[in-house]
């Protein structure tokens, strides 16, 4: 009898544990969460599966709070070796749609628009630079 009943509140405590670990797996923060409302307009990923894969993202933002943009940053696709940029426009603002390689991504004529750009480096470094183009 005894045994009987340290089976079952073995049996119970075993799924409240596997319902606790569902039930985080499934309830992660995400880019929803976020305050800014960022919604992505353009992205560029380089065609290259061999080398270093590089993102570079444009994107619609209604506040400009550091924090969340270098959370939304880090939310991004990034793999060893390789580069994710991402930059950041006021919502209503001009936004690139088509962005290319290189050190330049979009068409200048948007750099007026662009109130920060974060980026990570191939070895991981993070860094968020505002008003990169004045």
């Amino acid at each position: 009898m005894k045994n009987r009943k340290t089976n079952i509140a073995l049996s119970i405590l075993v799924l409240v544990l596997v319902a606790w670990m569902v039930k985080g797996t499934f309830s992660q923060p995400g880019i929803e969460d976020l305050k800014s409302g960022f919604k992505e307009v353009g992205k560029y990923r380089n065609e290259n599966n061999t080398g270093p894969i590089h993102y570079v993202f444009s994107v619609t933002m209604k506040d400009t709070i550091s924090k969340e943009m270098i959370t939304y940053g880090n939310f991004q696709p990034h793999h060893k070796g390789g580069t994710t940029k991402v930059y950041f426009f006021m919502e209503g603002s001009k936004v690139p749609q088509q962005l290319t390689a290189g050190q330049v991504n979009f068409d200048p004529s948007y750099n007026p628009g662009c109130v920060a750009v974060y980026e990570k480096s191939p070895i991981g470094n993070v860094s968020l630079v505002k008003d990169p183009f004045k």
